[in-house]
Parts: C-alpha cells; structure tokens; sequence
C-alpha cells in the first residue's frame, strides 16, 4: 500500500513539472525545457524538487 502512495507522489509531481514547463514558464528555452522534463522523467521527486528551487521563474 505504501508502494502505491509513494508511487501516485511521484506521478503526480512529475505531471506537475511537465505541466509548469509547458504552460507557465515561458522564460525557458526549449532544450531548456525538454532537460528539465527528462530529469523529471529519470528522477522523479528529486527532478521535481530541483526544478521547484532551480528551474521556476519566480
């Protein structure tokens, strides 16, 4: 069950990082872009974490 939770976490805060990406942060490149969503993609929490402190324009 624990399993579950934690796996719905990580989905969800990937589709997090591909949707601000996306649609909110238009002061990145592309490339820029496509990096982020693939560290998003490869590490999970932690690429969501890192975009949230690096990657968001404020």
């Amino acid at each position: 069950m624990l399993e579950m939770i934690w796996g719905l976490i990580v989905l969800i805060s990937v589709i997090w990082v591909v949707y601000d990406v996306v649609t909110q942060n238009k002061a990145l490149s592309t490339p820029m872009k496509v990096l982020w969503i693939v560290l998003a993609l490869i590490f999970g929490i932690l690429g969501a974490i890192a975009y949230y402190f690096l990657g968001r324009s404020k």
